[in-house]
């Protein structure tokens, strides 16, 4: 059993893509890659197999590969979290449990897609999961994604279980976020980085712990100060001045849905992620090439000296 040091996950918390090699297989060594690249750049802990991590394209042999595997190289510093939503409790329960059994630090859950449920079941199903295991746990509320949509009621009411640990917010609800701050629970609360949501300036100016975010796949030191909790003047200027800096690159990975533009634009970058998984297809052409100049225009490739081939070749 793993369990977090009794303290916050705090700053930036990066949903990683799922790496392929060329056969399409799970690339291991890639994995390994990626999280020494985060380590190195300031992010503070990491979600494996999030919706960035085409998770409903990996089959449930691969997930339970991807869980062994990547725990085992895990470090200290960045804690590994894992998304463990099945289609039903049961289900999740045995995931949540799979992962902390095999070296997870915690899992991330969303109410299980498509059945559409009630709120009140939803927050049963969180509850229910957390009285099953031991393993730290986060929400991820997320309507657009699983329809449900928890009121902070449900919220209040679900952190007051010790398992949970993380609260990620996507909705523009702005009063739910102070709600659960004000609230005082011990959960890390956390907001998406969606720039069209906008939801990362109120979140962090009213104590919020930082995002769970998945623009730092390509910029992990620009999310890193973004994503830094405020105790003083220096940090919000630092967040003014990275936020405002990034915004064309945060408007870029949102141009399509997650993870279509952030996993094409790591690779034209020279990121070792592969091909997304069928029938989902990377972004060619012009597309593309808006992501590479907006990485050039920011002066990120000689940041994290990536490799990006000429443009005329991307935009061909």
């Amino acid at each position: 059993m793993t369990t977090l040091p009794n303290k916050k996950l705090t700053g930036s918390f990066v949903a990683l893509v799922t790496p392929f090699d060329k056969t399409g297989q799970v690339d291991f060594g890639a994995f390994r890659e990626l999280l020494g690249f985060h380590e190195r750049n300031g992010t503070g802990a990491i979600l494996i197999m999030g919706s960035t991590g085409e998770t409903s394209l990996l089959s449930p042999e691969e997930k339970k590969a991807i869980i062994v595997e990547t725990a085992k190289m895990k470090t200290a510093g960045m804690p590994l979290f894992y998304g463990c939503t099945g289609n039903n409790t049961d289900t999740t329960i045995a995931n949540v449990n799979f992962a902390r059994d095999h070296g997870a630090d915690g899992a991330i859950l969303a109410a299980p897609a498509y059945i559409c449920a009630s709120e009140g079941d939803i927050e049963r199903f969180f509850l229910d999961v957390a009285d099953a295991t031991s393993l730290p746990l986060g929400i991820y509320n997320n309507p657009p994604r699983v329809k449900t949509d928890l009121h902070w009621d449900n919220l209040i009411r679900i952190f007051k279980h010790p398992n949970y640990v993380v609260h990620k917010e996507s909705t523009t609800r702005v009063g739910q976020v102070a709600q659960v701050l004000a609230a005082r629970t011990d959960v890390s609360v956390m907001c998406c980085d969606s720039p069209n949501l906008g939801l990362v300036v109120p979140t962090m100016s009213l104590g919020g712990h930082g995002t769970a975010n998945m623009t730092g796949n390509l910029a992990p030191a620009e999310l890193a100060t973004i994503s830094k909790p405020w105790t003083g003047y220096a940090e919000a200027e630092g967040f003014k001045n990275a936020y405002l800096g990034l915004l064309p690159l945060l408007h870029y990975t949102y141009s399509a849905i997650n993870p279509v533009a952030v996993k094409s634009l790591m690779k034209a970058v020279g990121l070792p992620v592969g091909d997304l998984r069928r029938p989902l297809t990377n972004l060619e052409g012009e597309a593309l090439a808006k992501g590479v100049r907006i990485i050039q225009e920011l002066g990120l490739d000689k940041r994290y000296a990536y490799k990006i081939q000429p443009l005329s070749a991307i935009a061909a």
